[in-house]
């Protein structure tokens, strides 16, 4: 082999080398770009359903999420947090818990799960140790929705057309608002006399999106409870449902907490 062949070929070498190593370095930087949580369990309030997160649902796969919408059955809080653990119990590896009004509380309780990293309260209520819904909106003023929630014989209550267009959804369209009012689900009384036994946002960082419109949760217990939960917060001209007013903010938030939440050390499986 020449002089000139053998330089040839350390070039080569090096070539390959240096190559190799950028590629090493783009799939770490890749790797990392993939770290946080990519399960998201997003949990609906009171009178509504899972397709209450219709608009945000589409924004979080788009950014590689992967997003369970739990069905509660509005029966009762052990009942809806037991659905809740199914749905985390589904799901391999740590898990971001999303939740709406009344679904705060289911999370609040769900996320006690140790798959569960990290909690995102959409204008939603967040009990302390003890607290239940009663408790924590007794020092606020009644809200307007109040007014226009029904009763039948068995103690189900539903939203009167009224209230969902003037106090529950009263930014969205007329045709969301009849939507809502049509798709409501009954949800038992009880479930805002249930208390809360440990609550999870305790001992795990949360997320809030407060609804300064908001004529069912008082905005200023909504900016209460984040302040008790040292929460990143984001505030938005909404009213009670702002993944359906305002679905970008919300799933830039959730986007957010599933980054920056830490994955947990889970026991080995037996």
């Amino acid at each position: 082999m020449t002089h000139s062949q053998t330089y040839r070929t350390a070039l080569i070498a090096i070539a390959g080398i240096l190559l190799t190593a950028a590629f090493h370095t783009r799939a770490v930087a890749q790797a990392n770009s993939l770290q946080g949580v990519r399960n998201v369990v997003i949990v609906h309030g009171a009178w509504a359903d899972g397709s209450s997160w219709s608009k945000v649902i589409p924004l979080l796969q788009a950014k590689g999420l992967h997003v369970v919408a739990v069905q509660n059955p509005l029966t009762s809080l052990p009942d809806d947090v037991a659905a809740t653990r199914r749905a985390i119990a589904s799901l391999d590896g740590p898990v971001l818990l999303v939740g709406h009004s009344y679904g705060g509380v289911v999370i609040t309780e769900a996320g006690n799960d140790p798959k569960v990293v990290g909690l995102v309260y959409v204008a939603a209520l967040a009990p302390s140790n003890g607290e239940s819904v009663a408790s924590v909106t007794k020092p606020f003023p009644l809200s307007p929705l109040g007014s226009e929630v029904r009763a039948d014989a068995d103690g189900f209550l539903t939203v009167s057309p009224k209230g969902i267009a003037e106090d529950f959804a009263q930014d969205l369209s007329d045709t969301e608002k009849q939507i809502l009012t049509a798709t409501q689900t009954p949800t038992a009384s009880g479930v805002f006399g249930a208390t809360v036994t440990t609550a999870a946002w305790k001992t795990k960082p949360s997320w809030c999106v407060i609804a300064s419109n908001d004529r069912a949760v008082s905005p200023e217990l909504e900016k209460a409870e984040a302040a008790a939960m040292k929460a990143t917060s984001i505030t938005v001209p909404s009213s009670h449902v702002p993944m359906l007013s305002h679905p970008e903010e919300v799933a830039d938030l959730i986007e957010q907490a599933a980054a920056k939440a830490e994955k947990p050390t889970l026991p080995p499986q037996q």
